[in-house]
């Protein structure tokens, strides 16, 4: 009975000797981000910008009516800059408009675990709103951009993804800078 004893402690430690697997670490996408480069919008728009070479220009297909409503489609990153114009007359006023961009902001605060909002003013004379919103939220950033008597232009950062905003966080910075850089090469035609 001790040679049995015996024998299933040395197999028993014998077994025991074997690697002991940890699991990984959690991992993060690798994230590539280009260095910042732009160029002019075309021409035909009521307004002329620089936008990023590393997005594409597409007609917003929410609104097809509305030949000045963009999206500036970043292909690589599964993102998109939602661009609407809108020209302030006595149908449509600015008081409308900025409450609407307001409001559509407000929309996220259920989501939202805070929305901080600046107002600045751009190189042209413009004034422009800009909201960062944090949590998970679908648009991160937005803004509008107005002479406050003939144009009002709303931009929109959205993502076609499930990811969680804090892997997303070095892409969102990036087009922020994008857009920060949008805003201020804005000028509306007369």
């Amino acid at each position: 009975m001790k040679r049995f004893l015996i024998f299933f402690l040395i197999a028993g430690l014998l077994a025991s000797c074997e690697n002991t697997f940890l699991p990984k670490p959690k991992g993060y996408n690798r994230i590539d981000l280009p260095n910042h480069n732009y160029q002019a919008l075309e021409e035909g728009y009521p307004y002329q910008l620089e936008y990023s070479r590393f997005s594409e220009i597409e007609p917003d297909s929410f609104n097809l009516q509305e030949k000045a409503w963009i999206n500036l489609n970043y292909k690589d990153f599964g993102a998109k800059v939602h661009l609407t114009y809108k020209a302030i007359s006595d149908e449509v006023d600015f008081r409308t408009l900025s409450n609407d961009a307001f409001k559509l902001t407000a929309k996220h605060q259920i989501k939202a675990y805070g929305i901080e909002e600046s107002v600045l003013m751009t190189p042209e004379g413009y004034t422009g709103v800009v909201a960062e919103l944090s949590g998970e939220v679908p648009t991160q950033f937005q803004f509008f951009v107005t002479d406050s008597t003939e144009h009002f232009l709303r931009g929109a950062l959205y993502f076609n993804t499930a990811m969680k905003n804090d892997s997303l966080a070095p892409v969102i910075e990036y087009i922020k800078v994008d857009m920060a850089h949008l805003m201020n090469s804005l000028k509306f035609e007369n």
